[in-house]
């Protein structure tokens, strides 16, 4: 588990045992959690009114449409920048079913659902069954039977970005964002979209690096402990796998053994999750 020659929180490599366990073919759908929120009547973070005390200043300075419910969309800028925050907005109207925000298109069914918050994933884990896999768990599963991952994915195995990110993609893959769960070859576990696509949020809280004692079934580190350089305000989760916005010129994490944090309280457009079971699940 683990991987030395990339990015420095992916270490140390270390021999790690996990015990059985089922998991989804693919990341959850939109299909998957419509049904979830009809038989519950769950309503997403995205879909909620802001908590101003949340940013910890007056009211008065906090820009109006930042007090909207919404979520992080990707935008590409017209040209090459190296600021991430001309790549991202906080898009009022923005949730699982306008994933582009009220004036785009509407969530695709088989599409892997995105813009969800940690309490989100876990409600539907608990209504489906199941549970959040474990970083381990997740990159036992996402290796396919080999310790290292793929160094530049084939456009026809994964869905990544082809071309400089942000401001130019080929789509040699055949999408220029997410991409219809499954529709891409499973590796050898018989399971799609481990790498690409949408990051997957595991159970795992995050800190930069892995205890080197730490395993067997490991659980990662007490959300006490928990750490993101990128976020330290909140303890984030450890996601996994990269998504279809990974480019060789700027983010290699479409590989298994990477990791960075997810803030648990905002859901953006490329990260989702599936679930792991410790009895055989139903069907579906």
């Amino acid at each position: 588990m683990g991987d030395d020659s990339v990015y420095a929180e992916e270490g140390p490599v270390r021999e790690t045992t996990v015990d059985g366990f089922w998991i989804d073919p693919h990341e959850v759908t939109n299909r998957q959690f419509a049904e979830f929120v009809s038989a519950t009547g769950h309503v997403t973070i995205a879909e909620q009114p802001i908590d101003p005390a949340l940013f910890g200043v007056p009211v008065e300075r906090i820009p109006p449409e930042l007090l909207l419910p919404g979520s992080a969309v990707f935008t590409p800028p017209d040209a090459q920048s190296g600021d991430f925050n001309n790549w991202w907005a906080y898009l009022p109207g923005a949730n699982w079913k306008k994933p582009y925000g009220p004036a785009g298109p509407d969530a695709k069914p088989e599409q892997p659902v995105v813009h969800l918050g940690w309490d989100d994933m876990f409600a539907y884990a608990e209504w489906k069954g199941g549970r959040m896999p474990t970083e381990a768990e997740w990159e036992f599963a996402a290796t396919g039977g080999e310790r290292a991952g793929i160094a530049q994915p084939d456009p026809e195995a994964a869905n990544t970005w082809q071309g400089v990110f942000p401001a130019r993609n080929s789509a040699a893959d055949g999408f220029e964002d997410i991409a219809p769960a499954g529709c891409f070859a499973p590796n050898a576990n018989g399971l799609y979209d481990m790498v690409g696509n949408v990051w997957e949020v595991t159970a795992d809280f995050y800190r930069p690096g892995h205890d080197p004692e730490d395993t067997h079934n490991p659980l990662g580190p007490h959300e006490n402990d928990a750490y993101d350089p990128l976020n330290p305000d909140f303890p984030s989760r450890v996601m996994k796998g990269g998504s279809f916005l990974c480019a060789p010129n700027y983010c290699m994490r479409y590989r298994p053994a990477a990791r960075q944090g997810s803030d648990p309280g905002l859901g953006s457009s490329n990260v989702g999750f599936r679930l792991v079971y410790d009895t055989l699940p139903n069907a579906d």
